[in-house]
């Protein structure tokens, strides 16, 4: 059976709201979709777990076909996977109920893909007893209804459901049906996505954007050996990215412990379940309210306490917060609190220790931020998305901020862009924090003041709230401003109108005013102009000598542009304006040419590292390595800087990490198929309500014709396919015209005959019989495009079929990767060369005409309308 790739998944599960949608409000999608899912992953693990023990008790044992089922049937015996109880197993029955140990009782079960009658209560029966027979997800079904009201518009029907139902039956959800491991996890995290978009502001109650997650585990670098908490876990991000990030750097992901509370209930049931998806069995998720009750503890012997059973009063007595090495959070923005109950549990925890906001001003955000700082280790470091107002309102917050600054636990502020977040439209910030006296050491202290690579005593500021991805509703954090991000902070870089690192003193002696832009301000300074050269003409070269880096990286001498008017001043060349700004690109064209040789050439030095990943695994090793070898060997050859240059491959490879991950798991052979899989399930029909298909629409196929593998794979039957298409195109234009022609003169005729009968009328220049030759024509070029239509998909698996034979699958990948990454590198380059034709023109605008031309043009123009006025007598 072909491996399920990404693409499919990800169609498949969102193609299931297609089966609700118009039924109920998009909404209350996400839990339909999600107890569905889960039902279905958990049976299909499971069957193929029964069926292996089955078998084997009677291979090994010679039992009977009874004996070995109720071999099967016991539960202790399934200590890696879900035991599946008989009445949430998916594949038809009939399922018959036993004990633990296997005994069968009376009742039967048809399976969940053979239900007919009272579909919506058999399922939430299925959930609750799979829930009871496995303790790892008490609790994590429990909200999902299948049987329950749905708005106004009732329960759904025993047919809606059936259609859901089916809608699953398509796919078998098992990790040896997927072209990398983890693929449903990267899928549920798709899910989530989209249901955070449908949710708009709701969205931010459980989910934060997955590239500000990511770099902000860049951010923390956690390793093996480490573990990592999230007192706001939402739907769990913060601590799946974490192990993601172990794993890909070829160290084991069982190593890093995680840790997450979680207030809302519907979100850590998300949490839960996410986990569970990504094979995360062991997270220690909690839920409840981290300020007035942290779960999190140990008792005097470092021995975790379970919250979840008996008195807590009990349990918090002589018990301490348990600490961790790194700490991620994105706690929900300007809360109120509850400041008794916070202050009942200061006596054995002490984390406020820098004191308390009004509990009825919205501003828990800094009771947040108190509470990581009091769980990190000595070492430790926490990154937590906060919003901007935390670094400069007034009241107890500038005194909290005070007292953090003496105790020199902020290490970083950075100020993101707008509306990042679901629900926050005003730009938010990071800070990164320490443990007092947790900073890292300068080894040489007496110059520790100087030295901006020292952090003790020192904040540094970074401001990126000009570095987003403009969207149409959500704006986002590209990989390039990621990568810029994470640079600055780990080197502590200093960059002009970016990143600033200030003293503590400096910062305390500014009233604690964190406010970004104060420390470092990047506003665009406004656009210089030249009164003398707007009065007499020319342009300063002092405004060319601003700009003449940016030039000189594309190799164009600017002063080249003009031509020489006095020490201060250039005169335009007489060629005109228009014809200098078109030479621009012409005299960028060497430098350009040079730098995409030199991505050859490092394309060509560095396709080894790519081939090596089937045996390393270390994915994000190998991403280290291409960034750093492309940025090394491109940027110092002008044209794009060094953050521009990180910022093309890193958002190359996130574009294509999942590519990555199959190559890892499978090799070449696997990327080619799942490539091939991916287009064929573009063209597959969709299934709508009712078991309704829809067929693929003229984008889908134009897509699958599109993607980039197919030029290289069947570029033979592509230069006939636009043959064939240009020529269905022509006759259907020639027929349309001579079917217009010969109506209307047809529709003339008549008329000249209603008038005069007997007057003579001209033959038609199209007759009856050109229409009908052309639309014969027509149909011919409609049924031979239709034809080569048809043999898309047999044209692209025979192949494909044959590249893997004949051992091609490694140039067929290597080149598509190397032309979507050079297409990137390209449009960067391209946008850079049309900045300076910009810059040109701006002059241009300014100074083309001065005032002293413009007084020439009206004088002579009013010399000509005196003459004028002269000559008709008017005149003096």
């Amino acid at each position: 059976m072909a491996l399920l790739t990404l693409p499919q998944l990800e169609r498949h599960l969102f193609g299931a709201a297609d089966v609700l949608r118009g039924r109920i409000n998009s909404s209350e999608y996400r839990d339909y979709i999600f107890g569905m899912l889960f039902l279905k992953r958990c049976s299909d693990e499971f069957q193929k777990e029964y069926e292996k023990n089955y078998a084997w008790a009677i291979k090994e044992w010679g039992w009977t076909a009874q004996e070995a089922r109720k071999y099967a049937e016991r539960r202790r015996i399934y200590a890696d996977t879900f035991f599946v109880p008989a009445r949430a197993r998916w594949w038809a029955g009939p399922h018959i109920e036993c004990t633990e140990d296997g005994e069968p009782l009376s009742t039967e079960h048809p399976g969940i893909q053979e239900l007919t009658q009272g579909v919506g209560a058999e399922l939430d029966k299925a959930l609750r007893k799979l829930e009871a027979d496995n303790p790892a997800i008490r609790g994590v079904l429990g909200h999902i209804g299948f049987n329950r009201q749905t708005g106004q518009q009732g329960k759904l029907s025993d047919g809606e459901l059936r259609d859901l139902i089916r809608h699953f039956c398509k796919y078998r959800l098992r990790n040896d049906d997927f072209e990398f491991p983890d693929m449903l996890g990267a899928a549920y995290e798709y899910l989530l996505a989209r249901f955070a978009d449908d949710g708009g502001q709701r969205g931010g109650e459980f989910y934060t954007p997955r590239p500000v997650i990511r770099m902000m585990v860049r951010l923390v670098d956690p390793h093996a050996g480490d573990t990592v908490y999230d007192p706001c876990a939402g739907s769990g991000g913060m601590l799946i990215f974490s192990r993601e990030y172990v794993e890909e750097h070829g160290e084991n992901p069982e190593h890093l412990s995680v840790f997450g509370q979680e207030k809302n209930g519907a979100s850590w049931a998300l949490a839960k379940m996410n986990m569970l998806l990504h094979g995360i069995w062991d997270a220690d998720l909690r839920n409840g309210d981290t300020l007035t009750e942290p779960m999190h503890v140990v008792d005097h012997a470092n021995h975790p306490i379970n919250f979840e059973t008996g008195d807590h009063e009990h349990k918090r007595a002589g018990t301490r917060l348990r600490t961790f090495t790194k700490v991620l959070s994105n706690p929900p923005f300007s809360l109120n609190y509850d400041l008794a109950a916070v202050q009942r549990v200061e006596s054995s925890h002490g984390r406020m220790a820098f004191g308390y906001t009004k509990p009825d001003s919205k501003k828990a955000d800094l009771m947040f931020v108190q509470h990581m700082i009091s769980v990190l280790e000595e070492h430790g470091v926490a990154a937590t998305v906060m919003p901007h107002g935390v670094l400069f309102r007034g009241g107890e917050e500038k005194r909290i901020r005070e007292k953090m600054l003496h105790d020199d636990v902020i290490e970083a502020v950075i100020g993101l862009g707008p509306n990042l977040f679901y629900g926050a439209q005003l730009p938010a910030c990071i800070l990164i924090l320490r443990r007092p006296g947790g900073k890292p050491k300068c080894s040489d202290h007496d110059k520790c003041a100087e030295n901006p690579q020292c952090a003790e005593h020192k904040v540094l500021f970074i401001n990126a709230d000009r570095e987003y991805v403009a969207g149409r509703a959500q704006n986002e954090l590209g990989p390039q401003h990621a990568e810029k991000i994470v640079a600055a902070y780990r080197h502590r870089l200093e960059i002009d109108r970016y990143s600033r690192v200030v003293s503590t003193d400096e910062l305390l002696a500014a009233d604690a005013n964190l406010n970004v832009r104060r420390w470092v301000d990047n506003s665009q300074s406004p656009e210089p102009q030249d009164v003398r050269a707007h009065l007499y003409g020319g342009v300063p070269r002092s405004e060319v000598a601003d700009r003449i880096d940016q030039f000189n990286a594309y190799g164009v001498w600017a002063y080249n542009l003009f031509t020489e008017r006095d020490e201060h001043y250039l005169d335009f060349l007489p060629e005109g304006t228009d014809a200098t700004a078109a030479r621009i690109p012409v005299l960028t064209a060497a430098k350009e040419a040079e730098l995409m040789a030199a991505f050859e050439e490092w394309w060509t030095d560095h396709t080894t590292m790519i081939s090596n990943l089937p045996e390393t695994k270390q994915l994000l090793t190998l991403r280290g390595d291409l960034v750093d070898s492309f940025t090394k060997e491109l940027a110092p050859l002008g044209v794009i800087d060094e953050y521009d240059a990180a910022g093309v491959i890193a958002d190359w490879w996130m574009t294509n990490r999942y590519d990555f991950k199959a190559l890892a798991a499978g090799g070449y052979d696997r990327v080619l198929e799942g490539w091939v899989h991916s287009i064929e399930a573009m063209l597959a029909p969709t299934e709508g309500p009712g078991g309704k298909t829809k067929q693929p629409t003229p984008a889908d196929r134009r897509r699958a014709l599109e993607h980039p593998l197919v030029k290289h794979l069947i570029p033979e039957y592509l230069a006939e396919l636009t043959k064939a298409e240009a020529a269905a195109a022509e006759a259907e234009a020639a027929y349309q015209a001579a079917l217009a022609e010969f109506n209307s003169s047809t529709t003339a005729s008549a008329a000249d005959d209603s008038e005069d009968g007997d007057e003579q009328t001209s033959e038609p220049i199209v007759t009856e019989a050109d229409v009908k030759q052309l639309r014969s024509v027509r149909t011919k070029a409609n049924k031979k495009r239709s034809d080569l239509q048809k043999l898309f998909l047999h044209e692209l698996n025979a192949a494909a079929e044959m590249a893997i034979a004949a051992g091609e699958s490694e140039p067929h990948v290597l080149t598509v990767m190397q032309e979507n990454l050079g297409s990137r590198l390209a449009q960067v380059v391209t946008a850079g060369r049309s900045e300076l034709v910009a810059i040109y023109q701006g002059w241009v605008e300014k100074y083309r005409v001065s005032l002293r031309d413009l007084e020439a043009v009206s004088q002579e123009a009013d010399a000509k309308l005196r003459e004028w006025l002269k000559e008709l007598g008017y005149g003096a």
